[in-house]
């Protein structure tokens, strides 16, 4: 029996990078779909006529919302829901000290192009704390950076 639970937990926490990996090609897809509508827009504009051009816009508008929705999907992915850290809400500054607990691996969540932030210098780690990100000097605990809100809008 605790066999058999196991490998159950092992099967579903080997799917769920999958299921992300999935959402992360479907925007990739849906990216190149639209810039291959607007090659063919500006094509249309400079050598269709009006139907074309009416035809390509359409496209463009219909590949633009695919995109969207695809990013909407990965916002509304339960990775990024409901976070809660099992302390209270406080508000950083730069040059404020964490205590360890703060920054400890499982606050840390893994960089992503998406979030709009460049990667973490060396000896530096991205921090989740509540909907804000922080950049923070691992050795020393100090926050180089804090960006407020920055998970609020994934809702």
């Amino acid at each position: 029996m605790k066999s058999k639970f196991l490998t159950a937990g092992l099967i579903a926490a080997m799917m769920i990078p999958a299921a992300a990996q999935a959402q992360n090609r479907e925007i990739r897809n849906d990216r190149k779909e639209l810039r291959e509508e607007q090659r063919d827009l500006r094509n249309a504009q400079r050598y269709g006529d009006r139907g074309d051009v009416r035809d390509a816009r359409r496209d463009v508008r219909d590949a633009r919302q695919d995109l969207r929705e695809s990013q909407r999907d990965w916002r509304r992915d339960t990775r990024y829901q409901n976070y809660r850290a099992p302390f209270k809400y406080q508000s950083f500054r730069v040059g404020s000290t964490l205590r360890s607990n703060y920054y400890a691996p499982s606050y840390r969540p893994a960089w992503d192009s998406r979030w709009g932030v460049p990667r973490a210098g060396r000896n530096l780690t991205y921090v989740r704390h509540y909907n804000d990100l922080l950049l923070v000097n691992e050795r020393n605990g100090r926050v180089v950076k804090v960006y407020r809100n920055h998970f609020n809008w994934r809702r």
